[in-house]
């Protein structure tokens, strides 16, 4: 299907295209048909891998949903009327996502918070897409989470990290010869090293090696750090997720080579990981849009509810979530929506609202999306110090 609409379109052809986009679902109106609910509840489904590889991500995803959904029914609801939330565990397997989907869809589900990571939300936007079901994911950075108009996110783009990361590096002149690992096996590892490595090229920086690794292959990562090693590189570009970074360091330590490492937002979890030596991880740089150490007020009022209820300390996945249903929220008030609504109407108004929407989040003062799906919000830069994210 053809990406998005284009804002200049007149607003009887947005409408229609809209709806288009929502999975061309016949309109409902308010009746009970095709998702609405009569116990004046909107349901809000949300799906990530709360079990095994990606847990860290997953669980922040569903827990950080599940406590905006709190807040909001404490203080009132929305509209006179209140969010229900089921989290459902897809163990970072696409098919798995998509059982997932159907049961919250069972439930009587009416919008989706996730799925978590890029190859499961790619996999579910078709079904959300043939379903006429609002889906916006919290952090599904691949071009393709966002292929379909009923598709927001509230992360940046794989394209955006690497280019923004390309971009820092060379603005600050950190290193001088560059290595990069990553996961072609994985849309947002490979799609984060496409963009910097064509930034990194304008940008004059000279990349060493460029070594990829799969799924079948990520425990063993000697040979993709001797290369780094050999070619002098004094900074090692690592798209990837945590688990696999933690991996990294330690062998990266266990040869005696000590560059500077630098990620992105998948590597934040990495100080959680079980039985990781984290002084490993003093001075990696990360790009990421939330740290659980800033002082602002917002902040630490969330830190502190989030480790009261679920015992942790949150990432940015947590607050990107938090984030993601007070703009459902907002947009549902935009447009005067109400539970008994049909799925395909939720779906258009929240369509609609979304481009016309400003919310003061976790992950930025002033979050906004484009009729695209991509947020509009600044890159934040942190390096670990002590054990902490501080900002750069």
């Amino acid at each position: 299907m053809k990406k998005k609409l284009a804002v200049s379109v007149v607003a009887l052809m947005t409408s229609v295209l809209m709806l288009a986009g929502c999975g061309g679902g016949a309109s409902g109106g308010s009746s009970q048909g095709s998702g609405g609910t009569a116990g004046g509840v909107f349901k809000i489904g949300a799906i990530g891998p709360m079990t095994g590889d990606g847990a860290a991500y997953g669980m922040a995803v569903v827990n950080g949903s599940k406590l905006a959904v709190d807040e909001i029914n404490a203080a009132g609801g929305v509209n006179g009327f209140t969010f229900e939330h089921k989290g459902e565990d897809d163990e970072l397997n696409n098919e798995k996502s998509m059982n997932a989907y159907n049961t919250l869809k069972d439930w009587g589900m009416q919008v989706l918070v996730g799925p978590t990571t890029s190859g499961c939300c790619i996999a579910v936007s078709d079904l959300a897409h043939e379903d006429s079901m609002f889906l916006l994911t919290p952090s599904g950075t691949a071009l393709d989470c966002v292929k379909y108009d009923n598709v927001f996110r509230v992360c940046f783009s794989d394209p955006a990290q690497g280019t923004a990361s390309a971009k820092y590096l060379a603005e600050k002149g950190i290193g001088s010869k560059y290595a990069v690992i990553y996961d072609s096996s994985d849309p947002y590892s490979s799609g984060i090293y496409e963009s910097f490595n064509a930034e990194a090229s304008a940008q004059g920086l000279t990349i060493v090696s460029a070594e990829a690794f799969t799924s079948d292959s990520n425990k063993d990562f000697s040979v993709q750090l001797q290369k780094a090693k050999d070619g002098g590189a004094d900074l090692v570009f690592l798209p990837i997720y945590y688990n696999q970074a933690a991996l990294i360091l330690k062998q990266a330590a266990d040869m005696n080579y000590q560059p500077v490492f630098f990620g992105c937002d998948g590597m934040d979890g990495i100080l959680t990981v079980e039985n990781f030596d984290t002084s490993l991880a003093e001075g990696l740089i990360l790009m990421t849009p939330f740290s659980a150490d800033a002082t602002d007020e917002r902040t630490v009022n969330f830190v502190k509810k989030y480790q009261e209820q679920f015992g942790e300390v949150p990432n940015q996945f947590a607050a990107d979530a938090y984030d993601g249903v007070y703009a459902i929220k907002e947009a549902i008030e935009k447009k005067n929506l109400t539970p008994d609504m049909s799925t395909e109407d939720i779906c258009k108004g929240l369509m609609e609202a979304f481009p016309e929407i400003t919310i003061n989040g976790l992950t930025s003062s002033a979050l906004s999306w484009d009729a695209s799906g991509e947020p509009n919000k600044e890159p934040r830069i942190f390096a670990i110090e002590g054990g902490k994210y501080v900002v750069q």
